[in-house]
């Protein structure tokens, strides 16, 4: 019987989403094969989560191709970002804990290709007068990230609903990083 690749990565992801913490033989338990086909597929747990790492930087490059990050203001876009990588959060939450994937000479150049996306729609903001000019492009990116795996952790916990994923990244990261007109100076 072929075993489907797909499958049994997106079965490991949805595993380790919810317990990172999983063994091989739990991964192989959600995918419906035995622990010996899992290890013929992926060597161990690294080999699996590099795999894991080249999906999610598909389903990023992916969402990045969907939300049309040039098109529009950038507070719409970084929105459409939102809604089109929604699917993936749990994944790139998973990944993000994962430092090995950060360290290190073999970081995959996705990432770099990511964050230049992301970053750049940032920047087009702040040429735009749309976004505070004293939070860097990168930081920017960082905390887009940092709250879609926070986001993800509170829906998969339990203690968000998963109707507010989208309006509470989007809310809470443009609330912080739309630009506000000066505020009137009291009169002394």
């Amino acid at each position: 019987m072929a075993v489907d690749r797909d499958h049994v990565l997106r079965s490991a992801a949805a595993l380790l989403t919810r317990k990172s913490t999983a063994t091989m033989d739990e991964v192989a338990k959600a995918a419906g094969i035995s622990r010996a086909t899992l290890h013929r597929h992926f060597a161990g747990r690294d080999a699996l989560v590099r795999a894991l790492e080249a999906l999610g930087i598909e389903e990023c490059e992916t969402a990045l191709d969907a939300a049309r990050l040039d098109e529009g203001p950038a507070a719409d876009a970084v929105e459409r970002l939102v809604r089109e990588i929604e699917s993936a959060a749990g994944l790139l939450a998973f990944l993000y804990t994962e430092n090995q994937l950060f360290e290190g000479e073999e970081q995959n150049q996705g990432w770099t290709r990511i964050d230049d996306r992301i970053s750049a729609l940032f920047r087009r903001g702040q040429l735009a007068g749309e976004f505070r000019i004293d939070l860097t492009p990168a930081w920017l990116t960082e905390a887009l990230y940092g709250l879609l795996a926070s986001g993800a952790w509170l829906v998969q916990s339990g203690k968000g609903a998963p109707r507010d994923f989208r309006p509470m990244v989007v809310g809470l990261l443009l609330g912080g990083a739309l630009r506000h007109p000066a505020q009137p100076r009291e009169e002394s």
